[in-house]
């Protein structure tokens, strides 16, 4: 079933694709799945550095679904040429290392945000959206949101306000959010405002606050999960920063992704999330 939730303007749409709940869902099962951030194909030795962690990823478990988290591609400042260049060599490690086996969806970073049309035609038709993850038969979904800009789009914030309850969910977008002791590693230039942050926060509906499994952000290319609440109205509600996957302000300790264990037992979905380092 896909359904297109709205119609911007700019004539980009969101996309929400959920399979239909079947019968017969086993009362235990295990996803595998991944969350790679900042890998900058196109700048320096990236691509070599991003295929050989991607390569990493598919080899550890038994993937079935990926989240790329934006700044895929360092194509900012270059010509439309050479940046179109740059997708393309993400786009064929894509192709070549998770094959049409292993789905995914990347949201869209702050190097990606002056060749949207660039990202919608290599990487992802659009900007925000939600997908029903694979083997969960539709129960738990991927929800991607567009803040490349450091600011969030009204599709994101109207996505957020119309979240089921019967659904659980992984939320992914670039810039981290503003949250307690995330200033203590994370340079207050590389994080959203506190009134963006707030206004997240805000737009998630009461009911749909302990149905959030985790948070993923991206951009500060340092590896780092929140010790104390990230909100009082989210106590329980994990947040996540990836290091990087590419060769761009990126240091060897903080190279790498999350491996991510999807528990659903009698209809109860837990998450257990693993840093994983690649040199």
């Amino acid at each position: 079933m896909i359904k297109i939730v709205k119609k911007n303007k700019s004539h980009v749409d969101n996309y929400c694709f959920n399979p239909q709940n079947r019968p017969g869902l086993p009362s235990a099962l295990t996803v595998n799945l991944a969350v790679v951030g900042d890998s900058h194909v196109g700048f320096g030795n990236s691509q070599s550095m991003f295929n050989n962690l991607l390569q990493n990823v598919v080899n550890s478990g038994n993937k079935r679904y990926v989240i790329f988290g934006g700044d895929d591609v360092h194509a900012g400042g270059v010509s439309t040429a050479e940046a179109t260049r740059r997708y393309q060599q993400f786009a064929s490690i894509i192709n070549n290392v998770l094959g049409t086996n292993i789905p995914y969806r990347s949201s869209i970073g702050n190097w990606e945000d002056s060749t949207t049309d660039l990202f919608r035609r290599y990487i992802n038709p659009y900007l925000t959206g939600y997908v029903g993850i694979p083997g969960t038969q539709g129960l738990v979904r991927h929800l991607w949101l567009d803040n490349a800009n450091r600011r969030w789009s009204q599709d994101s914030l109207n996505l957020l306000q119309s979240l089921d309850p019967n659904y659980y969910y992984i939320i992914d977008f670039h810039w981290p959010l503003r949250v307690p002791g995330i200033t203590n590693e994370i340079h207050d230039d590389h994080l959203m405002t506190q009134g963006e942050t707030d206004m997240f926060f805000n737009a998630i509906p009461a009911n749909v606050r302990n149905r959030i499994l985790a948070i993923f952000a991206h951009h500060a290319h340092k590896l780092f999960s929140n010790s104390v609440p990230i909100n009082p109205n989210f106590s329980n509600t994990p947040l996540y920063v990836t290091g990087c996957s590419g060769d761009y302000a990126c240091k060897s300790v903080d190279r790498g992704y999350y491996d991510l264990n999807l528990t659903i037992q009698n209809n109860i979905a837990t998450l257990q999330t693993t840093p994983v380092r690649v040199q």
